[in-house]
Protein backbone atom coordinates (compact mmCIF):
# COMPACT_ATOMS: atom_id res chain seq x y z
CA UNK A 1 0.00 0.00 0.00
CA UNK A 2 1.32 3.40 -0.92
CA UNK A 3 1.56 6.22 1.57
CA UNK A 4 1.78 8.85 -1.18
CA UNK A 5 -1.36 10.93 -1.74
CA UNK A 6 -2.97 10.37 -5.12
CA UNK A 7 -2.66 14.03 -6.10
CA UNK A 8 1.09 14.03 -5.50
CA UNK A 9 1.58 10.84 -7.54
CA UNK A 10 -0.38 12.19 -10.49
CA UNK A 11 1.60 15.45 -10.36
CA UNK A 12 4.87 13.52 -10.51
CA UNK A 13 3.60 11.51 -13.49
CA UNK A 14 2.55 14.73 -15.23
CA UNK A 15 5.96 16.25 -14.51
CA UNK A 16 7.67 13.16 -15.94
CA UNK A 17 5.48 13.31 -19.07
CA UNK A 18 6.21 17.00 -19.51
CA UNK A 19 9.94 16.43 -19.05
CA UNK A 20 9.99 13.61 -21.60
CA UNK A 21 7.95 15.65 -24.09
CA UNK A 22 10.37 18.56 -23.71
CA UNK A 23 13.37 16.23 -24.08
CA UNK A 24 11.86 14.80 -27.25
CA UNK A 25 11.18 18.26 -28.70
CA UNK A 26 14.80 19.23 -28.05
CA UNK A 27 15.91 15.86 -29.43
CA UNK A 28 13.91 16.25 -32.64
CA UNK A 29 15.34 19.72 -33.20
CA UNK A 30 18.87 18.48 -32.45
CA UNK A 31 18.47 15.46 -34.70
CA UNK A 32 17.29 17.58 -37.62
CA UNK A 33 20.04 20.16 -37.05
CA UNK A 34 22.72 17.46 -37.00
CA UNK A 35 21.24 15.48 -39.87
CA UNK A 36 20.81 18.58 -42.06
CA UNK A 37 24.58 18.85 -42.38
CA UNK A 38 24.50 15.83 -44.67
CA UNK A 39 21.61 16.90 -46.87
CA UNK A 40 22.39 17.38 -50.53
CA UNK A 41 21.91 20.79 -52.04
CA UNK A 42 19.55 20.71 -55.05
CA UNK A 43 22.15 22.58 -57.13
CA UNK A 44 24.69 19.80 -56.54
CA UNK A 45 22.40 16.93 -57.59
CA UNK A 46 24.53 14.50 -59.58
CA UNK A 47 27.73 16.57 -59.19
CA UNK A 48 28.76 15.41 -55.72
CA UNK A 49 28.82 11.61 -55.44
CA UNK A 50 29.16 11.44 -51.63
CA UNK A 51 27.70 13.72 -49.00
CA UNK A 52 28.86 14.02 -45.41
CA UNK A 53 26.47 11.29 -44.27
CA UNK A 54 28.96 9.11 -42.38
CA UNK A 55 30.04 12.01 -40.19
CA UNK A 56 26.48 13.19 -39.66
CA UNK A 57 25.27 9.74 -38.65
CA UNK A 58 27.99 9.55 -36.02
CA UNK A 59 26.46 12.69 -34.47
CA UNK A 60 22.74 12.33 -35.24
CA UNK A 61 22.24 8.60 -34.71
CA UNK A 62 23.10 8.66 -30.98
CA UNK A 63 20.43 11.34 -30.42
CA UNK A 64 17.89 9.18 -32.23
CA UNK A 65 18.99 6.03 -30.40
CA UNK A 66 18.95 7.47 -26.89
CA UNK A 67 15.53 9.05 -27.33
CA UNK A 68 14.16 5.91 -29.00
CA UNK A 69 15.15 3.85 -25.96
CA UNK A 70 13.82 6.52 -23.60
CA UNK A 71 10.51 6.61 -25.46
CA UNK A 72 10.28 2.82 -25.43
CA UNK A 73 10.66 2.79 -21.63
CA UNK A 74 8.18 5.66 -21.35
CA UNK A 75 5.69 3.75 -23.51
CA UNK A 76 6.02 0.61 -21.36
CA UNK A 77 5.48 2.70 -18.23
CA UNK A 78 2.35 4.25 -19.74
CA UNK A 79 1.00 0.82 -20.70
CA UNK A 80 1.71 -0.50 -17.22
CA UNK A 81 0.07 2.48 -15.47
CA UNK A 82 -2.89 2.60 -17.89
CA UNK A 83 -2.54 6.34 -18.27
CA UNK A 84 -4.57 7.37 -21.32
CA UNK A 85 -3.63 11.04 -21.47
CA UNK A 86 0.06 10.17 -21.36
CA UNK A 87 -0.46 7.65 -24.16
CA UNK A 88 -1.90 10.38 -26.36
CA UNK A 89 1.15 12.57 -25.72
CA UNK A 90 3.42 9.59 -26.41
CA UNK A 91 1.61 8.95 -29.73
CA UNK A 92 2.00 12.62 -30.66
CA UNK A 93 5.74 12.46 -29.94
CA UNK A 94 6.03 9.26 -32.00
CA UNK A 95 4.25 10.98 -34.91
CA UNK A 96 6.60 13.98 -34.64
CA UNK A 97 9.61 11.65 -34.75
CA UNK A 98 8.19 10.01 -37.88
CA UNK A 99 7.76 13.43 -39.50
CA UNK A 100 11.36 14.32 -38.57
CA UNK A 101 12.63 11.08 -40.11
CA UNK A 102 10.61 11.64 -43.28
CA UNK A 103 11.99 15.19 -43.55
CA UNK A 104 15.53 13.90 -43.05
CA UNK A 105 15.30 11.08 -45.56
CA UNK A 106 13.55 13.24 -48.15
CA UNK A 107 16.69 15.40 -48.33
CA UNK A 108 19.10 12.58 -49.12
Amino acid sequence: MSTTPIGRASRSVMALNFTLMFANAVGIASYLALASRGWRMPQEHGAVPVTGEPFVWVLALPVLGVLFLTDAVWGVMLLHNKEWKGRLWWALIAALWLVALVVDFSHH
